[in-house]
């Protein structure tokens, strides 16, 4: 099964079963992500920094896409409301921005 790890989460190194995105994988494995939306799209309080592996992801949504066009979004970064892990592994990390308060975070 392919995996997803968050190099500064503590604990971050789950399986990803297919079809399922990355935000709820996340917290599947009991992990608190951002996603001021409700996990829809309309933000980008969610957005991983994919370090590595992200040709293993699927396409970038429409949503995904207009973030970009727009500068909200890098291309190295994803909504992990939006994205899916195909195969492979995956390593990312929280980006600053997004953190948590209550979260402890690693450098």
């Amino acid at each position: 099964m392919p995996t997803l790890t968050v190099q500064n989460l503590p604990g971050a190194v789950l399986s990803v079963p297919a079809g399922a995105t990355l935000l709820a994988a996340l917290q599947a494995a009991g992990h608190d992500w951002m996603h001021a939306c409700g996990a829809k799209g309309r933000c980008t309080t969610c957005r991983l920094d994919v370090l590595s592996g992200l040709e293993h992801l699927t396409p970038p949504t429409d949503a995904e896409l207009r973030y970009r066009a727009a500068g909200r979004l890098l291309p190295h970064e994803r909504l992990t409301c939006q994205t899916r892990l195909v195969e492979g592994d995956v390593v990312g990390r929280t980006p600053e921005a997004t953190k948590l308060p209550h979260q402890r975070y690693e450098e």
